[in-house]
């Protein structure tokens, strides 16, 4: 008897390995090989406008972009970028779900409206953005500036202006989607908690900062994972608005990975320099989770 159910749960068994084995193999095909030949060209020298000096290049790529200014200024806007926009993110996602959570009726709407920005394209963002909003004498936000009396301003044409712009475009679009989180994490706190501390007569802030924001604390963690990760590897919404420019002033590691390898053709360190852009998300990722499941003191 029990080799029968041993034989059945193995065929059981084998049916299930044979059910998700298309799925796994497709898998394979899509991100661990890419994955795994995006590392092996790190470590040659791939240059398509010199083909005849392809070679096996070990770390030379690496030593390379140590000393490579373009390197380390694209990294430096990665980092202004990534830290702005998800800073900016949460505290605007997590200010309007608080505020929306005052008004009891009409909050579907509010999800709805929020959906929208998500739901489309970053290249459809970036030229909307370009070409309405942030365009010199006639967009949106030009005409606002000069009714304040502020005068004109080159927002993609000029250097910080145009960093300016590119984090506001991202922030617009995937605002909602930490706004969504948190709503539906303040919606499912206790009722009776907050009831307590009011009658333990702590204010607003003392009931926000003790009880709302540790509460809320893997919902946060959670959105700053995926807004950073999401951060790091934009390539789209830049690439539709400012292409990286004026000159690099928006070239951020992704784009610096892209230009060197389908502009320049040099793809041997163009892939060394994704590879980094992939250390660097998944360093960031780890420490972000460590801080999700750190314990609170």
């Amino acid at each position: 008897m029990k080799t029968g159910k041993g034989g059945l749960f193995q065929k059981e068994e084998n049916f299930a390995a044979l059910l998700v084995a298309p799925a796994l193999l497709v898998l394979i095909l899509t991100t661990t090989f890419p994955l795994v030949y995006l590392i092996w060209n790190s470590f040659q020298n791939i240059n398509l406008a010199m083909p005849f000096m392809n070679s096996f290049a070990g770390f030379d790529n690496y030593v390379q972009m140590m000393s490579d200014p373009n390197f380390w200024h694209s990294l430096e806007l990665t980092a202004i970028y990534t830290i702005s926009s998800v800073a900016l993110q949460v505290v605007i996602g997590l200010g309007l779900a608080l505020l929306v959570m005052q008004i009891p009726r009409g909050q579907g709407v509010f999800r709805v409206v929020a959906i929208l920005p998500i739901v489309l394209a970053p290249v459809v963002v970036g030229l909307f953005w370009r070409t309405l909003m942030l365009a010199p004498n006639f967009g949106l936000i030009d005409f606002a500036v000069k009714a304040l009396g502020l005068g004109a301003v080159n927002w993609l044409g000029a250097p910080t202006p145009a960093l300016i712009s590119v984090i506001m475009i991202h922030t617009w679009q995937w605002t909602p989607f930490a706004f969504l989180v948190f709503l539906a994490s303040l919606a499912s706190l206790p009722v009776d908690v907050y009831e307590a501390a009011r009658i333990d007569r702590a204010n607003a802030v003392k009931r926000f900062i003790h009880i709302t924001l540790p509460l809320i604390r893997p919902a946060l963690v959670i959105v700053m994972i995926m807004r950073s990760m999401i951060a790091l590897s934009a390539f789209a919404a830049i690439f539709a608005a400012t292409r990286g420019g004026p000159g690099t002033a928006t070239e951020i590691l992704n784009l610096y990975a892209y230009r060197t390898s389908f502009v320049e053709l040099n793809f041997g360190y163009g892939s060394a320099l994704a590879v980094a852009l992939l250390v660097i998300t998944l360093a960031v990722s780890s420490v972000l989770f460590a801080m999700r499941t750190a314990r609170v003191r």
